[in-house]
């Protein structure tokens, strides 16, 4: 769509704040290390719900006002109750949502106005992986797609850079695709 270019984007997005936070960390740069956490129980069958509330940032240990509640579970074609997304389509959406995030930031520090933006996120995988059918398939995504659908007051070019910081500074696009030390313990 045409939109007359705006002064000023109001994409909800405060980067006065964010940028402050940017110059505030590397001033001190200890309180840039983050824990992140979920504390994930088993329900029944499959089903699954992991709990967020507290992370450690800033040097000091934090707690959200809210505990957030994720479900998991897998669909009947899989015999369970088809009760929450699978684990994977709630990577996708990880995926997607913080692509979204990159994007609404980006585009408001460029001053470019969005007026609508969407995401649609895609992996492939092979079950014989999975399921010990294959040892030579892989567990995980052999492909992951993003297709955006953007309108804002910008021109093709200018949303495709705006796109691609955002994918250059996603922690979620980073954790699919670079290995991370992933470690496992039983207490």
């Amino acid at each position: 769509m045409d939109h007359a270019k705006v002064e000023i984007a109001n994409n909800g997005v405060n980067v006065a704040a964010l940028l402050n936070a940017r110059k505030a960390l590397e001033e001190a740069p200890a309180a840039a290390h983050f824990t992140w956490r979920a504390e994930c129980s088993w329900l029944d069958g499959v089903h699954s719900r992991s709990v967020i509330k507290d992370f450690h940032g800033l040097g000091e240990e934090q707690t959200r006002k809210t505990a957030f509640a994720v479900e998991a579970d897998h669909p009947e074609v899989f015999a369970a109750s088809d009760s929450a997304p699978t684990p994977v389509e709630i990577v996708l959406s990880a995926l997607g949502s913080c692509l979204m995030a990159g994007v609404a930031s980006v585009a408001q520090n460029r001053g470019v106005q969005l007026h609508s933006a969407k995401a649609i996120v895609e992996g492939d995988m092979d079950l014989y992986g999975i399921l010990g059918i294959d040892a030579d398939v892989r567990n995980g995504f052999s492909a992951v797609r993003v297709r955006f659908e953007i309108d804002a007051d910008g021109t093709p070019d200018e949303i495709a850079g705006i796109v691609a910081q955002a994918q250059r500074r996603s922690a979620v696009f980073d954790l699919i695709t670079n290995p991370t030390n992933v470690v496992v313990t039983v207490a």
